[in-house]
């Protein structure tokens, strides 16, 4: 299966976010732009066997990776997301939690976003990423990708 392309909602509500005092466990990692590239970069330095446990989406700028707490690659400056208990559609950032209920920001970013679910919440890009499409990452849409996003020929 190959990365599959994933469409960007803008997120449009004025949320603030605190430090969570625990954070979530990782289920996904999420880089924009740089971060994006620098991600792929990451990915593509792993093993076939490691890359294959992953699944992932990828639209302009933006790459998500699924994937067991313990294998997902490390960048500077990427995203950690996790699954709150309180608001099971989302995946939101691991050491980041939003001011109102979980709930109820969950109800607003499904009903905005007008797309499947699950979400990937990054707020200080303003995005929400659909989930829905992730696909087992293959090395050679990954590499596609990653050559699109720098601009190479």
């Amino acid at each position: 299966m190959n990365l599959r392309s994933a469409p960007q909602a803008p997120a449009r509500l004025p949320v603030t976010w605190s430090p969570r005092t625990e954070p979530l466990a990782a289920l996904a990692v999420a880089g924009v732009g740089p971060v994006a590239q620098a991600l792929a970069r990451r990915a593509l330095a792993s093993d076939d066997p490691q890359l294959g446990a992953w699944s992932g989406v990828a639209g302009p700028g933006v790459l998500v990776l699924l994937g067991q707490t313990e294998s997902l690659p490390w960048v500077d400056g990427a995203v950690y997301l996790g699954r709150d208990g309180a608001a099971p559609s989302l995946l939101l950032p691991c050491a980041l939690a939003p001011e109102v209920a979980p709930a109820l920001l969950e109800r607003a970013l499904v009903a905005q976003a007008a797309v499947g679910t699950p979400l990937a919440v990054l707020p200080r890009a303003g995005l929400l990423i659909p989930l829905g499409s992730a696909r087992p990452v293959a090395r050679e849409a990954l590499a596609a990708w990653l050559k699109a996003a720098e601009g190479a020929p």
